[in-house]
């Protein structure tokens, strides 16, 4: 099995454009626009992450965004209304393309058959409880099952119900049907399942085939680890890695190694395939955005370490709360911590840390601009404030630049 090793820049330079382009990165709407490019948007990429954190749009919005203009967050339950999409678990919560519902199934049987736990323990009577009440009554809210607790009688009590309700939810008897918010419907699967949806099984061969697949289209190339990000079944990883073998024998998939010595997998020829142009564009990404989400293949390639500190003590963190990675061309340049009050309109950009890099700055300034505008427009913004910037010498720069936002 021959290794192509990426030692030049410009070879290193050629990977991070394949990443980028894979993703739907580079081009300006490569899956179209509004509802439509949504659509085709996560058929290709796969998932998008969905998380609660409101500072700004919320991220599973916000993912599409990126890479489809027009897109209103209303599109995102549009679509799970009209079965183009199912939420489910991936590496986290997410949105998933329908299409992709059979390889839900074994993950839910290993819940429900107990050989994984999501609760370590089952309250089964109340579990069963409110299959028969969704059964005859109809789809039930999350926040139906919030009463008082000096109103309480007999199960309908809120934390066991909750647990419960999600608990099937995750051993697949309940799908969510509807979302307000993070208010979310569920419903019986067999109600809510469209019915052409294929919902057989699939073999642990077939599982393996849909992940390679998968993370090559949407990736463009992945390590061995890469391919099972934070999936913990053994035997999967085992026919992953079997089928990654087999196809390098073949030669229809080929490897690379980089600086770091991580090693990748792409299909044979993928280095010498056509790539979008790079153009000054930058773009706001989400912390959850697919492209940044496996850190350890953002720092291999890019040279970009990225952690997301809402997790870290206040009095720790080196960039702010909720930093948001800034692309610009095909390399991530730097972080904006910002937060969008919404009751006013004002994007509010508590810090902006760009790195050292070899771009024009004007270039970078400019294009940070009219980022922020397409921001401002996402977020529902009419103003932008900037508390500080890093390196000091552009904050000035970026005031004046800004200034027509504010």
């Amino acid at each position: 099995m021959t290794m192509i090793e990426i030692k030049r820049p410009q070879e290193l330079a050629r990977l991070r454009r394949l990443a980028l382009a894979a993703q739907g990165l580079l081009q300006a709407q490569p899956y179209g626009r509004g509802l439509a490019g949504a659509r085709k948007a996560i058929k290709h990429i796969g998932y998008v992450q969905i998380d609660s954190i409101s500072v700004v749009e919320r991220a599973h919005h916000h993912v599409l965004r990126s890479r489809v203009p027009k897109f209103r967050p209303a599109m995102t339950n549009q679509m799970l209304l009209d079965g183009d999409i199912f939420e489910y678990w991936a590496h986290a919560a997410a949105i998933l393309p329908i299409a992709d519902f059979r390889f839900s199934l074994p993950y839910k049987h290993a819940i429900k058959s107990g050989q994984t736990h999501w609760y370590k323990t089952r309250d089964k009577k109340l579990m069963g409880e409110l299959l028969a009440r969704i059964r005859s009554d109809g789809p039930i809210r999350s926040r139906d099952l919030e009463t008082n607790t000096t109103k309480r009688t007999g199960w309908w009590d809120w934390k066991p119900a909750k647990k419960a309700l999600e608990q099937l939810y995750m051993e697949g008897d309940l799908m969510v049907s509807n979302r307000v918010g993070f208010q979310k419907t569920y419903d019986l699967t067999e109600r809510v399942l469209p019915s052409q949806v294929n919902s057989q099984m699939p073999s642990i061969e077939e599982f393996a085939e849909q992940i390679v697949d998968q993370q090559l289209r949407c990736h463009g190339f992945a390590s061995i680890k890469g391919l099972t990000y934070q999936r913990r079944n053994s035997q999967l990883r085992k026919a992953v890695k079997t089928l990654v073998n087999e196809r390098l024998a073949q030669r229809t998939l080929e490897q690379v190694l980089v600086s770091s010595g991580e090693v990748f997998i792409l299909k044979a020829g993928a280095l010498e395939c056509s790539l979008p142009r790079l153009n000054n564009r930058m773009l706001i990404l989400s912390p959850f955005d697919n492209s940044v989400i496996q850190r350890d293949r953002l720092k291999a390639l890019f040279q970009y370490d990225y952690q997301l500190e809402c997790y870290v003590p206040a009095a720790k963190r080196q960039y702010g709360y909720f930093c948001l990675p800034l692309l610009y061309r095909d390399e991530f340049i730097g972080r904006m911590d910002c937060k969008a009050h919404r009751n006013i309109s004002r994007l509010e950009i508590k810090s902006l840390h760009l790195e050292q890099h070899n771009f024009d700055e004007e270039l970078v300034i400019s294009a940070f601009v009219d980022a922020i505008k397409q921001f401002c427009q996402f977020q529902q913004c009419d103003s932008v404030s900037l508390t500080r910037a890093h390196p000091q010498h552009l904050t000035q720069r970026l005031h004046y630049a800004l200034k027509p936002l504010g």
